[in-house]
């Protein structure tokens, strides 16, 4: 059963609004162009908790009040934000507890934002109740379609409050401090603790080298884990405040980057109603990478529709360097976030503003105040047409045969490992796997080392260098049942706590895999060994496996040095699946020969065939297909279209296999119903 984001009848369109940073005489103007450009959505009060509680007992609704009521007069709808992204300076000044110390142990002054320590009893005071005032006040607006807690999320505090918490936090994760001494290995280098009270945060002044090189892994892991959990903390709080008073609103905050280190998103998705994230790539970043981040979104919130709460319509202002996006960009790439399965595209900003960090930054609304720009053209235009896809597409899903297991804990503990080569970055792994999955247009899910295979034909687990508790039964019961898995060097080496599985690496895996790896050669930037597979030679770069075979097949082997004529690719068969081990990084070219292989053995096709560069992505909705074409070269691309179908956006029909022609920078979204 397909199902809706939000209560609306088509793609919600609009973004960042802040009519409070100008004179009130300006607005009539701003809703006007809004209008002309088909904006019909407003994200409202992002930032405004100093306008809204100019002191401890007082709280002033009225300028918001007149924004709520000039949105429903105009039939905007509104995602409401809370505004607790940024607490009053008067909080500050009283109350400096709730300020963050940074990871030097400098304790921060009023200024910024993401300034509040988590773990204040005052921060969680006063952003709760103001949450609670506002979904108290505004309850009855009919427009209000979703609550945007706070404003992404992210960063660390090393405060006094934090460092009590964390003992809490310790205490009901391992119960008893001999646990806690067993898990962290306190033994080596006389960390043993004999008191909680012992137990200090892990920072520079005591446990790091810097923010990336630890002394004691397992203490800062549990650090990471630990700060996740107590900003997710804040975000349910405000949750539970709205809820309180519009129990039927959706609630949701905006994510970052895609895949952002700090927070582990994957947890965050359980207790969010929908996912949104905000899309800021640079205009270097492959289509796969952007790609990548919505693929992510999508898997975080089990399938269902996103929202894209923010990307920029032209220009970036904290960039080395700020491109425009160049005509026809801004379409495109909208366009894939709705492939992969958004259903708003918003915006930051719709009007720019005239001070501070971010008035360089793209907007609707340009500092010229009007929509003669090319930029207001683009956006009218894209605008024109989600009118008129209206409902279609809405609540659409992505199916997908293949999974790609991305986890944050083991991101963590993976580059805090001090070894083997500080060049290994997971998500330089899994993006390897990604983009050749991506461009033969292969659907993937990118899944959790939780989450249930039993759906899928193949699993691609890059670096699973942390296998917490059943996970490797999970991956165990997929192959014996007909599925193929791919891992990689640097798999199954630790527990959940980052301690050594002993008896060989790869640990719990082993079996399933067939080998048995002895050593591991790390390899400086300038040197590779290489191996032949398919008859093609491949360089093999940073890490080289050397090992032993234990019932699986060596698909290739290392041409140089002491361990030429060892394996370095090899494949076992279990149960009714196989197994494959990628022993070293190869080149970018051997990760699509391997997916190909693999997709074939399955009969695992692509959404359509298209010519590289062109990215092809399907969305379900029921009996109805909805394939998007998004040409992302710059010369004019013909495609065979799969079936017969029209293009929402021309209204054009095909028939089966007749070539349809995209342009530079084109897209097409081809719809046609399944036949009983």
């Amino acid at each position: 059963m397909w199902e809706k984001v939000w209560r609306t009848d088509k793609i919600a369109y609009g973004g960042d609004y802040n009519p409070e940073q100008w004179p009130e005489e300006t607005w009539e103007e701003d809703m006007r162009l809004l209008k002309l450009a088909h904006i019909d959505t407003l994200t409202l009060n992002v930032f405004s908790w100093a306008l809204l509680q100019p002191s401890e007992d007082e709280y002033c609704f009225e300028k918001l009040d007149k924004i709520m009521e000039m949105a429903k007069d105009h039939q905007m709808n509104v995602c409401l934000a809370t505004s607790t992204g940024a607490h009053p300076a008067w909080m500050a000044r009283k109350y400096p507890e709730i300020l963050r110390t940074d990871f030097s142990g400098i304790k921060r002054k009023f200024g910024a934002r993401h300034n509040s320590c988590p773990n204040s009893p005052v921060y969680r005071k006063y952003s709760v109740r103001l949450a609670e005032k506002l979904a108290e006040r505004y309850q009855k607006y009919d427009n209000i379609i979703g609550w945007h807690i706070s404003n992404e999320f992210g960063g660390e505090c090393y405060c006094e409050n934090c460092e009590k918490v964390f003992r809490a936090w310790l205490k009901e994760r391992y119960g008893t401090l001999d646990e806690l001494n067993r898990a962290w290995n306190t033994a080596f280098w006389g960390h043993t603790f004999y008191d909680w009270d012992e137990i200090v945060l892990p920072d520079r002044r005591t446990e790091h080298f810097s923010e990336n090189e630890t002394m004691a892994q397992t203490i800062s892991l549990d650090y990471k884990r630990f700060n996740s959990d107590s900003i997710l903390d804040c975000f349910r709080l405000e949750y539970e405040a709205v809820k309180k008073y519009t129990p039927d609103i959706p609630v949701t905050t905006n994510l970052m980057e895609g895949a952002y280190k700090g927070l582990n998103y994957r947890k965050w998705g359980k207790y969010m109603d929908f996912i949104s994230w905000d899309n800021y790539p640079s205009n270097e970043d492959s289509f796969s990478k952007i790609a990548f981040s919505h693929n992510l979104m999508h898997s975080l919130g089990d399938g269902k529709p996103f929202v894209l709460m923010e990307q920029t319509p032209s220009a970036q202002n904290w960039q080395p360097v700020n491109a425009l996006k160049r005509p026809g960009v801004m379409r495109l790439w909208s366009y894939q976030a709705v492939a992969h399965g958004a259903d708003a595209v918003l915006f930051f900003q719709l009007k720019r503003s005239i001070g501070s960090c971010e008035k360089y930054h793209g907007a609707v609304i340009d500092h010229a105040g009007h929509e003669h720009t090319r930029v207001f053209r683009e956006v009218a235009q894209l605008g024109e047409e989600l009118e008129k896809l209206g409902g279609e597409i809405l609540g659409a899903s992505k199916p997908a045969e293949v999974a790609l297991m991305f986890d944050w804990e083991n991101w963590w503990a993976i580059e805090y490992s001090a070894g083997p080569s500080k060049y290994l970055k997971y998500l330089d792994e899994i993006m390897n796997y990604y983009t050749a999955l991506h461009r033969q247009n292969i659907s993937v899910d990118i899944v959790g080392e939780e989450d249930d295979l039993s759906g899928y034909k193949a699993v691609i687990a890059p670096v699973l260098y942390m296998t917490k508790p059943g996970v490797d039964e999970r991956i165990r019961e997929f192959v014996r049942a007909g599925g193929t898995f791919v891992t990689t060097f640097f798999s199954g080496y630790v527990d959940e706590n980052d301690l050594v599985v002993i008896g060989g690496y790869p640990g719990r895996l082993r079996d399933i895999l067939g080998i048995w790896v002895e050593e591991i050669d790390a390899l400086p930037e300038t040197k590779k060994n290489s191996f032949v597979y398919g008859g093609q030679t491949y360089s093999a770069g940073m890490l080289c496996d050397i090992m032993h075979l234990e019932g699986a097949k060596s698909l290739a082997e290392y041409q140089e040095d002491f361990y030429a004529g060892t394996p370095t690719i090899t494949c076992n068969s279990f149960g009714q699946g196989q197994a494959y081990y990628v022993g070293t990084r190869p080149e970018e070219s051997f990760y699509g020969r391997l997916i190909e292989e693999i997709c074939e053995k399955q009969q695992i096709s692509p959404a359509a065939e298209a010519p590289l560069g062109v990215e092809v992505v399907e969305r379900l909705r029921d009996k109805e297909h909805y394939l998007f074409m998004l040409n992302h070269k710059e010369g004019m691309q013909k495609i065979a279209v799969p079936a017969a179908c029209s293009d929402l956006l021309t209204g054009k029909s095909y028939q089966e296999k007749e070539q349809l022609e995209l342009d530079a920078k084109g897209v097409a979204i081809l719809k046609w119903t399944e036949s009983e």
